[in-house]
């Protein structure tokens, strides 16, 4: 069903004067921002160096004026309980679907361990038979794996889900040979293959777990709100032990409600899609939501990268709704574990959301989704002009003690033009701007304790205190890390340094002292030269930068010990960072960890479950599942690589590969290892 073109929702006209006034509180201030920080500088903002500085100033006023106008609103919509524009009220009684309406559910993987994929799974698909409405959903699992060992084990956990939770007809993998376009090209294909057989998908991430009754809430939703083309959910961190992600875990659910109805308040139906935990309505993304290849050559052209935000404008664009269903439960993903696996994800994401600054202007875009595109952009470049502004903040001070100043500057001047300084107006600017940083904190802080009444879900009202304090602690020392990361990331693009397509860690190993060194050698390096020379030429303001160069300087520590899991669990035993799902955890949550925990036999040859192309080879039974899987596969026999396979000689990921896509192959490997020596065959578990 396509929206009538001519029709205007009503939500139109709130948007407008919601719009406008969130514009006008964002753009007025920072002008006089910019103004009075003139004021504050020797020449009155009229040397370069000030300049910069009172411009940067002005767009990074702006930048954090957003986060607390969005918070404020969040905040007032949800003291007096404002219901208006809310697609999903989850207090409602769980509706019954129709019979006929049918919904994909869409796992992208790319090795993946394929036990946590199959334990998510798992614990869906029971939540979801607790409704009793699992006949109108199907899952499928659509992999982009290269790792040969990772493949089999993901054919070995389809073939045991459908087995052991009778999901027979109802749960489907494909693994495709080319990972053209990425995660977006999977959802594509899988789109073209079997896209018409469904009216919605519901896209997940590898690590997503999802309550049934959500499932069902949402597409429910999508039913009564035919012009609604993507409804998002705000997923909640979990299922991390290490320090950051605990921290991490906390923020998202303690400041996430507010932040998402402040979202909600002034994106309504243009918001964006996140590109996982949302329902899609699978004809109009098909006929509209095709991404373009970006013309050219250099970092910002080629495939698309951030392909959620551009999706989501494209459905917009057709005169579908995108939706944020802000205040449902029951949607988790789980975060980074550590640090630089946090800035290896953002090294993706930024490469991706720069390439949205060709997009600002295209030809149908919605002005709010071209702000959105804008506020992606700043979402890293900003990190970039805080550096700069930091910079340009240390010239001035060097300038200050170096350079004698000029108290004539026009000639023929009878009376001194002294440079007068106002710490009060100083400290009035530093004031504003802590309260844009740290109001919207208080704010979610006052709506867990007093509104939504929760602090005894998080552990009480002091270790409520007690986390919000950890947590703006260990920010406050993280950020200067982030900030220049991110900046490196935005120079090291824009230079064409592109970003390669890694799995992502899903464990909690923590990090080596090997690896912090070698990811942060060069912010130590930086911060020990920045804070040497200001502590050598002007002290004073080697104090004001103190909070940034010491964390640069201390960035490998920070690193590795913030990543340590039993630090986490200390803060676990202390109560501090806990969450709702933590200490009242759903039933989703305790069904993946006791599948996780549920220790299978591989294989009765006794092959470690890690190794897969092993059991593919050796053992019958997931021999004959390749083959059966892979029967259209067509690898030509390779006698000698097969050879080279059985004569104990280690394999190339690239050779055990062109031996799964061979299906003679495989055969015939199986036939001959099944008739080796004792001796020889001891290393296939014979």
């Amino acid at each position: 069903m396509t929206p009538a073109p001519n029709a205007r929702p009503a939500w139109r006209r709130s948007a407008l004067w919601r719009r406008c006034l969130f514009l006008s509180l964002i753009v007025v201030p920072s002008v006089l921002a910019a103004d009075y920080m003139s004021a504050l500088l020797p020449h009155q903002g009229g040397a370069p160096v000030e300049l910069l500085l009172c411009a940067l100033f002005g767009v990074l006023f702006a930048w954090i004026s957003t986060g607390f106008w969005t918070a404020l609103f969040g905040f007032f919509v949800l003291l007096f309980r404002y219901q208006g524009y809310r697609i999903i009220d989850p207090d409602a009684p769980l509706p019954d679907l129709p019979q006929d309406v049918r919904t994909a559910v869409l796992i992208p993987i790319y090795n993946e361990d394929p036990k946590n994929v199959g334990a998510g799974v798992e614990a869906m698909w029971r939540s979801l038979s607790a409704t009793g409405q699992e006949g109108r959903f199907d899952v499928f699992i659509l992999s982009d794996t290269t790792d040969p060992d990772v493949w089999v084990r993901e054919e070995e956990a389809w073939y045991g889900l459908r087995e052991r939770l009778g999901m027979d007809g109802h749960l489907f993998y494909r693994r495709r040979p080319s990972n053209v376009k990425r995660k977006s090209g999977n959802v594509a294909n899988f789109c073209r293959r079997w896209g018409r057989n469904y009216r919605y998908m519901i896209v997940l991430d590898a690590d997503s777990v999802m309550a049934g009754t959500t499932w069902v809430r949402m597409v429910d939703a999508m039913e009564r709100n035919p012009r609604i083309g993507i409804l998002q959910t705000p997923p909640r961190g979990v299922n991390r032990e290490t320090l950051i992600a605990r921290v991490q875990q906390f923020a998202n659910s303690l400041y996430g409600p507010v932040f998402a109805a402040g979202q909600n308040f002034w994106q309504l139906g243009d918001a964006q899609y996140w590109g996982h935990n949302a329902v899609i309505r699978v004809e109009p993304f098909m006929r509209y939501c095709e991404l373009p290849k970006l013309p050219g050559r250099g970092p910002l052209s080629g495939e698309i990268l951030s392909h959620d935000f551009v999706e989501s404008a494209l459905m917009r664009r057709a005169g579908y709704e995108v939706w944020l269903a802000y205040g449902v439960d029951g949607s988790y993903e789980e975060t980074p574990p550590t640090l630089i696996d946090e800035l290896k994800r953002d090294r993706r994401w930024c490469q991706g959301n720069l390439q949205h600054l060709r997009l600002i202007f295209t030809y149908g875009f919605f002005p709010t989704h071209r702000a959105l595109f804008l506020n992606g952009i700043l979402s890293y470049g900003s990190a970039l002009l805080w550096l700069i502004f930091l910079i340009a903040s240390s010239i001035q001070a060097l300038l200050d003690v170096l350079v004698e100043p000029n108290y004539f500057p026009q000639p023929n001047m009878l009376f001194p033009q002294w440079h007068v300084w106002y710490p009060e107006w100083a400290l009035t600017l530093l004031s504003c701007t802590a309260l844009l940083l740290f109001l919207p904190k208080l704010l979610c802080l006052i709506h867990a304790l007093l509104i939504a009444r929760s602090a005894r879900r998080y552990g009480g009202a002091l270790r409520v205190l007690l986390g919000v304090a950890g947590e703006t602690i260990l920010s406050m020392l993280l950020a200067p890390i982030r900030m220049i990361c991110h900046s490196r990331f935005v120079v090291v693009t824009l230079l064409g340094w592109g970003t390669g397509w890694g799995g992502q860690s899903r464990d909690d190993r923590g990090t080596t002292w090997g690896e912090a060194v070698r990811a942060h050698w060069w912010a130590v390096l930086i911060g020990l030269t920045w804070g040497w020379l200001l502590h050598r030429v002007t002290p004073s303001f080697f104090l004001w930068l103190l909070p940034v160069v010491l964390p640069l300087a201390l960035s490998v520590p920070l690193s590795v010990f913030t990543s340590r899991a039993s630090l986490g669990r200390a803060a676990a035993r202390l109560g501090l960072f806990a969450i709702p799902e933590e200490l009242h955890a759903p039933r989703e949550l305790t069904d993946k960890a006791e599948a996780l925990a549920e220790r299978r036999r591989y294989s009765p040859l006794g092959i470690s479950q890690e190794e897969g192309f092993r059991r593919a080879v050796a053992d019958p039974h997931t021999n004959a599942l390749h083959l059966a899987m892979n029967r259209r596969l067509r690898g030509a026999l390779n006698p000698a690589l097969v050879d080279r396979a059985l004569s104990g000689e280690a394999l190339s990921q690239k050779e055990k590969m062109a031996l799964l896509n061979s299906p003679d192959s495989m055969r015939e490997l199986h036939r001959k290892v099944w008739t080796l020596p004792e001796r020889q065959g001891a290393p296939w578990g014979l």
